[in-house]
């Protein structure tokens, strides 16, 4: 977990038993939360239910925090911590893909687990469309190579494309989720509430 395997605080065989018990534990706050229902989470799209929206809103700004705090103790160094390359051509046709398969499916991978987990056929049905698509691509993978590395960007980091400081980007970030959180409850008291 974190820096502590590599640092060897702790050996790989306590890293995969604190990683399988973090994983049970996520899951079973996905499944407590709701997100094994696929009408709760496709509500976001409607606007008749706003928790996956504040859900894992909360978790970004949790994390983020954690990240500036750890940074500004000294604990953690945030040039070291790894950012995933931006290839901004594959980014918009992933997430569009991403987004029509969450609004058709009612899922998106990490809940279709935790649906199928307490037998959900449809989240089952969704769990095969992702393996056919997974291996579709990999075995596809010189068809779509030149789309999948187009327009390269780096490791970019908004607050750095801006020209601010982390810290002044984590503030509006916490003001446009607050903002967020305020326009999720106006459209759940503005659209009927289905019930499920």
């Amino acid at each position: 977990m974190g820096p502590l395997a590599p640092n060897e605080l702790i050996s790989e065989n306590t890293n995969f038993l604190l990683a399988f018990f973090i994983g049970i534990a996520f899951g079973w706050v996905l499944e407590s939360s709701g997100f094994s229902s696929s009408r709760k989470l496709a509500g976001i799209f409607y606007g008749y239910d706003a928790v996956v929206l504040k859900v894992f809103f909360t978790a970004a700004i949790t994390a983020m925090l954690g990240l500036l705090f750890m940074s500004l103790f000294g604990w953690i160094d945030l040039s070291l911590v790894y950012v995933n390359p931006t290839y901004l051509s594959s980014a918009i046709v992933g997430g569009v893909v991403m987004g029509v398969g969450f609004i058709m499916g009612g899922f998106c991978p990490g809940t279709s687990f935790c649906g199928a987990a307490i037998g959900k056929i449809d989240a089952m049905v969704f769990i095969t469309g992702l393996f056919i698509g997974v291996y579709g691509f990999a075995f596809t993978y010189g068809w779509w190579e030149k789309l999948y590395l187009a327009n390269y960007l780096g490791e970019p980091k908004v607050s750095e494309k801006l020209g601010m400081s982390d810290g002044l980007f984590g503030l509006f970030m916490i003001l446009a989720a607050l903002g967020m959180f305020i326009v999720a409850e106006w459209a759940e008291k503005k659209f009927p509430r289905e019930e499920y």
